[in-house]
């Protein structure tokens, strides 16, 4: 079957004010920058966001690399999140999963060749292969409670924001580390734009979002999902 892996600004500086020496005019004060935030503090306007939102829709870019085969794929679909511990994932064709949690199970179905029934796993969110780092979208997770934090180069990662690293306090064999792709805009501050997640074995899986709508009134059937009649169910 599929592999369902879900292992789920620039640096800115105080402008210094100045006066060329001996010049007949003063030159013009620059204005001053803020302060590049700190790892922690950017963690803290992420988990205040998302702690502040309710129902939260988007469109996704799934982009997943393969280290040893050096391949990417990519799959596209639409996303939801709610609390307490509710998501879905519903890819578009011709993938066609589901990936869906209730907030005490997570089912994740993929549609068999040609139509068919296919297959599907179930488990308890205890033991869901789903990482932390999505939690805190459905209001279950504390990050600072669960990562230490860095901030790397926005440059490097090619983002015009904030480019938060969290590493498990605790060795997950699931993964290595995740990545917050932050906005760094007032009016936007603690917006996580993309999530990657990179394991142990070098294999990358990163989501990007877009057309983001939040504080959705979501029924709670969205969250509900069976597979089709004679689905083949593998045991985890």
């Amino acid at each position: 079957m599929t592999r369902y892996t879900f292992h789920f600004a620039a640096a800115m500086v105080l402008s210094l004010v100045f006066a060329v020496p001996g010049s007949a005019q003063e030159r013009p004060e620059r204005p001053e920058r803020p302060e590049r935030p700190s790892a922690r503090h950017v963690a803290a306007q992420v988990q205040g966001f998302y702690d502040q939102s309710q129902g939260f829709e988007a469109r996704f870019v799934q982009t997943y690399y393969n280290r040893v085969y050096q391949r990417y794929e990519r799959s596209r679909g639409a996303m939801a999140f709610d609390k307490p511990g509710r998501m879905r994932f519903d890819y578009a064709r011709p993938n066609g999963k589901v990936v869906v949690s209730d907030g005490r199970r997570l089912t994740m179905w993929e549609p068999g060749d040609n139509g068919g029934p296919g297959q599907y796993m179930s488990s308890s969110m205890g033991r869901a292969s789903l990482p932390g780092a999505f939690s805190f979208l459905t209001g279950e997770g504390r990050l600072e409670e669960s990562y230490t934090f860095r901030l790397l180069s926005s440059r490097t990662y090619r983002f015009d924001g904030y480019v938060l690293e969290l590493t498990p306090r605790r060795p997950d064999p699931r993964y290595r580390r995740v990545l917050l792709y932050v906005d760094a805009s007032p009016r936007r501050r603690g917006l996580v734009r993309a999530i990657r997640i990179d394991d142990h074995d070098g294999n990358r899986n990163k989501f990007e979002m877009y057309r983001m709508r939040f504080d959705r009134a979501i029924p709670a059937s969205r969250f509900s999902f069976r597979p089709p009649r004679g689905a083949r169910r593998i045991r985890g």
